[in-house]
């Protein structure tokens, strides 16, 4: 090679590594943090690849408040209900970092960590789910849990409350303080009480009862689930609307008594469902409105203050869907394809929702509702819905049992492996 062709080959080298960008894979990948690793948690962000994606999420494994009430009903097992995050750490390249999301700089676009390191992120998804307002139920506090417990997040409350009522003599009276509107899953404390009554039931305790003290006027599946009560567990439910008790007054843990306009109840075990707002890490962040929850675009679930930020699951204002965790996994989904599409050239759709929840009421005897949504008007708006009916046959109703269980088996899968 001639000295004038050596020196044009380098001159062409120079203009192109000093003229045009570097290609796009020698660039550092996008971040994405989530906090949070329920439902709407991090495999579909991670796995077309293409974005560097951190989990902050202190648990090293979840366990799924959806079918903890099959757990206290002893159809199911805590290890059942418990998942590792390990598979899809190690199959998606997922940074799992063990510790808790104490702040978030908006500015700066970094977490905090609880040991005060900060993680940078050029998305940050928030599932932050729910925080229990301990002081909306006179007399209660976080120490009166202990001994009356929520259950409403899955762990060591669950576990107690379980133990609470398998330790129950025939004769005992439960007490329930269901919560106002909007709170986790609206089915969720009328299945509950359906599972303490199969407990009661199987145990021969036919001189029990569970008294519900409701802070609403109606609830959802109201009819389906007073017609199994009245068809599996006849005399042992009491529920109360807010109309009819007046409110409660006291809640006193230590002589586990429960006052109301309409009278004292002397329990052997209370659990009460406080109302709730979105967790602490959001609403510290200025996401959350005077509801308490966090208000978002329905096109992308981006937060409706913060375009960089989006918020899926319970801690969210999502319109006519409910808090589930089937609706926070399609939220996630929903989620995820939109960051995926701006930080990484992935294909982006309308975005369409859906939901269904199940209630299982006795062996074999499950209910259900649920519907589509997509973004109308500014909210997430319901374009179908359905529910189960009463008079159903026993064999329909075994078919959504095994639906239940079945989609449970699905969900679990997709998230976690």
């Amino acid at each position: 090679m001639n000295t004038n062709r050596r020196q044009f080959i380098g001159g062409i080298g120079a203009l192109t590594a000093s003229t045009f960008p570097m290609p796009a894979f020698a660039q550092a990948k996008p971040k994405v943090v989530a906090v949070g690793g329920g439902p709407g948690g991090t495999k579909y962000l991670a796995k077309d690849g293409g974005i560097d994606v951190t989990l902050v999420e202190p648990m090293a494994n979840f366990t799924t408040c959806f079918h903890s009430n099959l757990y206290l009903g002893g159809f199911k097992s805590w290890k059942d209900i418990t998942h590792s995050y390990d598979k899809i750490a190690k199959a998606y390249g997922i940074k799992h970092v063990r510790q808790t999301a104490a702040a978030i700089n908006r500015q700066k676009k970094t977490v905090t960590l609880g040991n005060g390191t900060a993680v940078s992120y050029d998305r940050l998804v928030l599932a932050p789910g729910i925080d229990l307002k301990f002081d909306s139920v006179p007399g209660w506090s976080e120490a009166a849990s202990l001994v009356a417990p929520h259950a409403w997040k899955a762990g060591a409350q669950t576990e107690l409350l379980k133990r609470q009522l398998n330790a129950l003599s025939d004769g005992a009276t439960i007490v329930m303080i269901a919560p106002p509107n909007p709170y986790r899953c609206p089915p969720g404390p009328y299945e509950r009480v359906s599972m303490m009554a199969h407990v009661l039931k199987a145990k021969g305790h036919t001189k029990s009862r569970i008294v519900i003290i409701d802070a609403k006027e109606s609830f959802s599946k109201q009819g389906l689930f007073m017609e199994g009560w009245q068809k599996h567990y006849p005399g042992m439910v009491e529920w109360q609307d807010s109309r009819m008790h007046g409110g409660v007054k006291n809640v006193d843990a230590k002589s586990m008594t429960v006052k109301t306009d309409l009278g004292e109840y002397k329990a052997q075990l209370i659990n009460v469902i406080p109302a709730q707002m979105a967790g602490k890490v959001a609403r510290d962040a200025g996401l959350a409105n005077a509801t308490g929850f966090c208000p978002i675009d329905p096109e992308n679930m981006r937060s409706a203050t913060d375009a960089n930020v989006s918020i899926v699951g319970d801690a969210c204002i999502a319109g006519d869907m409910p808090k589930s965790g089937f609706s926070a996994n399609s939220q996630a989904k929903v989620a995820a394809m939109m960051i995926r599409g701006e930080l990484a050239n992935g294909r982006t759709f309308p975005a369409r929702y859906t939901n269904t929840c199940w209630s299982m009421i006795e062996t074999d005897d499950t209910v259900k509702i649920g519907g589509a949504y997509s973004a109308k008007d500014g909210k997430i708006a319901a374009t179908d819905t359905f529910v189960s009916k009463t008079g159903e046959t026993a064999e329909l109703r075994k078919q959504t049992h095994a639906e239940n269980i079945g989609w449970y088996a699905g969900i679990v899968a997709d998230m976690f492996t």
